[in-house]
């Protein structure tokens, strides 16, 4: 278990370094410099700033520079907020980013599996159908259009009845949150809703439920104790690179919403050419998806041991 767990260790080191490398010469291959578009600075003044950050050195020598500042959590200044660091900026806004994240991963997962469970306990009936068109359309309408579907029916109510119940904008309060967490959420629920409904149809079919249901138990209480624990497996196991993904993935929403977190500061850099907050941002959630995903890889290899076997005998 040891050698498995160092491999994913190992693997997950190597996609971060690769990450890492491409994410700084694709932003130093972009034409310009980040003090470009600031026409009434000095010639000394820009001279300065460029030696400030390395700027006026090699591209390795840059590269050198910012590579021995990662194991120790500097991933620099921010060459547009004066005087911040940008592991500071990161942890003032990744909180109400993540705070969306898990309202998003809550919400997924619930519905998420008690469509899938509805829709299996139906097989081939109306409530199927219907739990499988609200999948269909999870996954088929990107999450921007139903953000911006959202606000316009919002709007379009209020107007109508003179009260507008949610608001379509900041994120100040509970009822700020109900409208992105919706739009956020939509495309994992669907996800979650066909894995476990194609899960539990196979557990539904199964000899010792089957039996169950022959010695009188109800069909509540076979669904729950013997079809959900053992049908939900797939889907607790998704549910870790589902979390970092979400989280990681708000940067739309943020913008759409105006919520002031780690996205729409992440958009603004990359407009701004803002070179140290985009890496940094970039590193920060990859390594967070990254260590999500090993994390999984690991309890999965606790949970069946048919993975490190397999994986030993690819060795």
């Amino acid at each position: 278990m040891l050698k498995y767990i160092l491999k994913r260790l190992g693997t997950g080191l190597l996609t971060l370094w690769i990450i890492t490398t491409l994410t700084f010469f694709l932003m130093h291959s972009l034409p310009g410099d980040p003090f470009a578009s600031e026409k009434a600075i000095p010639p000394k003044v820009k001279a300065r700033l460029m030696a400030k950050y390395h700027l006026d050195k090699p591209l390795i020598v840059q590269y050198g520079y910012y590579l021995s500042g990662i194991p120790k959590g500097d991933f620099g200044m921010s060459m547009k907020v004066r005087g911040r660091k940008v592991s500071d900026m990161i942890m003032k806004k990744f909180p109400v980013s993540l705070d969306l994240g898990l309202r998003a991963v809550l919400f997924s997962f619930i519905v998420g599996v008690s469509l899938g469970i509805i829709a299996s306990l139906n097989h081939g009936k109306k409530w199927d159908g219907i739990s499988m068109i609200v999948a269909i359309i999870g996954v088929s309408v990107p999450s921007f259009i139903l953000a911006g579907t959202f606000q316009w029916l919002i709007l379009l109510i209020g107007k109508q009845m003179g009260v507008y119940v949610l608001p379509i904008a900041g994120y100040s309060s509970f009822k700020y949150t109900i409208i992105p967490t919706i739009a956020l959420g939509l495309m994992p629920v669907a996800i979650i809703a066909r894995m476990m409904r194609a899960s539990m149809i196979e557990v539904l079919g199964q000899d010792y439920v089957r039996t169950a249901k022959a010695k009188g138990m109800s069909t509540f209480k076979v669904t729950i104790k013997h079809c959900v624990r053992n049908a939900i497996m797939p889907v607790l196991i998704y549910m870790g690179p589902l979390t970092a993904s979400i989280t990681t993935g708000s940067f739309v929403m943020e913008q759409v919403f105006a919520i002031p977190g780690l996205g729409k500061y992440y958009i603004q850099s990359l407009y701004n050419r803002d070179y140290t907050m985009v890496l940094g941002i970039t590193i920060f959630y990859a390594a967070l998806l990254i260590g999500m995903i090993l994390v999984v890889d690991i309890l999965y290899g606790f949970i069946d041991p048919r993975v490190r076997l397999s994986n030993q005998k690819g060795e």
